[in-house]
């Protein structure tokens, strides 16, 4: 049940303009500390996953791992995205509390 509270607020978020998706823009992001949230897909190569944990912890940025690409990308409206970030600082700390619940 939280983990659909959190897709949809996602699917919100992007309605706002809230959400930067692909790898280059998202890491762009989370070096100028805008990036208030991270999502990761489950299924993201390995080498992608380094690169986004290492970033996302020597920037002290929060980051999600999502059960696949298919979902996170539903919940936006689209196919498949294997990253997102969140750039608003309140859609951020609500999706992280329904994610810990």
């Amino acid at each position: 049940m939280t983990l659909d509270k959190s897709l949809q607020l996602l699917g919100l978020a992007a309605r706002a303009r809230k959400l930067i998706t692909g790898e280059e823009l998202v890491l762009k992001e989370v070096r100028n500390k805008k990036a208030k949230l991270v999502l990761l897909a489950g299924d993201a190569s390995l080498n992608t996953k380094k690169k986004i944990t290492d970033k996302c912890s020597y920037y002290h940025v929060p980051l999600v791992e999502v059960s696949d690409r298919y979902q996170l990308g539903h919940a936006v409206g689209k196919e498949q995205r294997v990253i997102i970030a969140v750039i608003d600082e309140g859609f951020a700390k609500k999706i992280i509390a329904n994610f810990g619940q």
